[in-house]
């Protein structure tokens, strides 16, 4: 069994760059960050909290996240994401997720939410589509 529990925290950064903002990424034609970009700190720090956690060859895969993305961040801001675990119920994870950059919270409220399931679905996903699907994860691939 893993050592999750709740009150776990961790984090991720991140500095905006060009590459990363909404225009670059096709999610509209501003250069700040984008939403995609944001949602994936997020899923970093979901990461950072609970997969140092986790038996030798297991792994986690969200399922669900509810933010809102409420501020624009412009090219050269730090965007710092953290993410603590609220419940644990079996393989399933529940995290309070939250991101700011340097001036202003980035979602909306105290919090957001992010489930987790511990290697289950990603079971089901090599089950459905073979180990060397691009479904898989990139590292099972041999390039």
């Amino acid at each position: 069994m893993t050592s999750l529990v709740p009150g776990l925290k961790g984090e991720a950064t991140l500095v905006v760059g060009p590459e990363h903002t909404a225009e670059s990424v096709g999610s509209g034609k501003v250069g700040v960050l984008a939403t995609p970009v944001m949602i994936n700190v997020i899923e970093a720090a979901a990461l950072a909290t609970v997969e140092p956690h986790l038996e030798d060859g297991h792994q986690s895969l969200g399922t669900f996240l509810e933010v809102s993305h409420i501020a624009a961040t412009p090219v050269g801001m730090t965007v710092r994401a953290t993410a603590e675990i609220v419940t644990v119920d079996g393989r399933m994870v529940e995290l309070k997720v939250r991101a700011e950059d340097e001036i202003d919270a980035l979602v909306t409220g105290p919090d957001g939410w992010l489930e987790i399931y511990e290697d289950e679905n990603y079971d089901d996903t090599v089950r459905r589509f073979g180990p060397n699907s691009r479904h898989t994860r990139l590292d099972d691939h041999d390039n």
